[in-house]
């Protein structure tokens, strides 16, 4: 009998598992897929690590986080810098002085500010996207930077998307182009995150393409350590929560550069990808060969992976009924899917470590 069985060996799950086993706890993790890591896995193609299910760079202002996970690999010191292709031409983002002077030609803040003054296009309520950049930023930085690339990654208008989603990017009337405002930023040494869940995990039993439904956890362990999706735990008695899936396509070039940065954006709606992704700068090393990623947005059905909750009102409810079902003492919920919600990195980290008070 395992003190726990801990579905899913993400971030959440493998912490957990870690911290339990140095407390002389016996733990079973399984995972559907083949691989340990989540969505933070890496894999080497032509040298390159790649990042599978999407570009993960680790950030954080908790230096209790930055700490906890630099025990597990060696960071880089890395800048996380996107570029956008609109109608093919490239800008600077997230919206900062030098987009402001590729859109408009203004060379000082001062003068940036008051264009923007002059563009914003102002609505009281500002409670979805659209109205909260036109508020913000005027219907040219609208047209050219959120709403193509936002509509294709939700699949509704931009009426219908919280304004959230463009209040976690920042707005600066300087030359910082960083896509991050944290006081630390970095990736794996060699862009290789796999690595820190081999560390975490070390000495603990793992079974790979395990699903939870085919099993009966209770005869397995004490405890159950979920970190898969809510609704699926409790057989959607309340239905479905709605998610965004993606899906990649990965090719290998006969070329040192393809697009000069990690993360470039498509925000024009009839290019049918959101973003393509250039693995080697994540940890630039010397190799005539490239790696990219083509990252699609697509509709969820069983079939597919979960990668961003659909957090609106209905939705949000739905999760609620579902949490305030689960009475069990002996169930931890944890992670994005259990959550239901979008954390960074470091969030999830924290939220394993509350339950051994570190």
């Amino acid at each position: 009998m395992y003190d726990y069985l801990i579905v899913g060996s993400g971030l959440f799950g493998s912490v957990f598992a870690h911290e339990a086993n140095k407390q002389g706890s016996k733990c079973l993790v399984i995972d559907k897929r083949a691989h340990i890591g989540g969505n933070c896995y890496t894999k080497q193609i032509e040298g390159i690590n790649t990042h599978v299910y999407g570009p993960h760079i680790f950030n954080t202002n908790n230096t209790k986080i930055w700490n906890y996970i630099n025990q597990f690999c060696e960071f880089e010191q890395y800048v996380h810098r996107v570029k956008v292709n609109f109608n093919n031409k490239i800008y600077s983002f997230p919206i900062n002085l030098l987009t402001l002077y590729q859109l408009w030609g203004c060379s000082t803040p001062e003068e940036a500010q008051k264009l923007v003054l002059e563009k914003q296009i102002k609505n009281p309520s500002c409670s979805n996207l659209k109205d909260w950049v036109l508020s913000e930023l005027g219907e040219e930085i609208y047209e050219t930077f959120y709403k193509g690339y936002s509509e294709k990654q939700w699949m509704r208008p931009c009426e219908e998307i919280p304004n959230a989603i463009g209040k976690r990017l920042p707005i600066r009337f300087d030359y910082n182009d960083a896509y991050h405002d944290t006081k630390y930023c970095g990736i794996p040494k060699d862009g290789n995150y796999t690595q820190i869940f081999e560390k975490l995990l070390e000495g603990i039993e793992v079974q790979l393409n395990t699903d939870f439904k085919n099993l009966n956890w209770k005869s397995l362990a004490k405890k159950l350590v979920y970190c898969g999706p809510i609704d699926e735990l409790l057989d959607y008695k309340y239905g479905p929560l709605e998610y965004r899936s993606l899906s990649f396509k990965t090719e290998i070039k006969n070329t040192d550069n393809f697009q000069g940065v990690s993360q470039m954006n498509y925000t024009s709606a009839d290019v049918p990808w959101t973003r393509i992704i250039e693995h080697k700068w994540f940890s630039p090393k010397p190799n005539n060969k490239t790696v990219i990623t083509y990252e699609y947005p697509e509709s969820w059905d069983a079939s597919k992976e979960r990668f961003y909750p659909v957090n609106n009102q209905i939705n949000n409810e739905i999760y609620q009924k579902y949490k305030n079902n689960l009475y069990d003492e002996n169930i931890i919920i944890g992670g994005r899917l259990g959550r239901f919600m979008y954390y960074n990195m470091d969030q999830i980290i924290a939220m394993a470590l509350a339950h051994f008070k570190i």
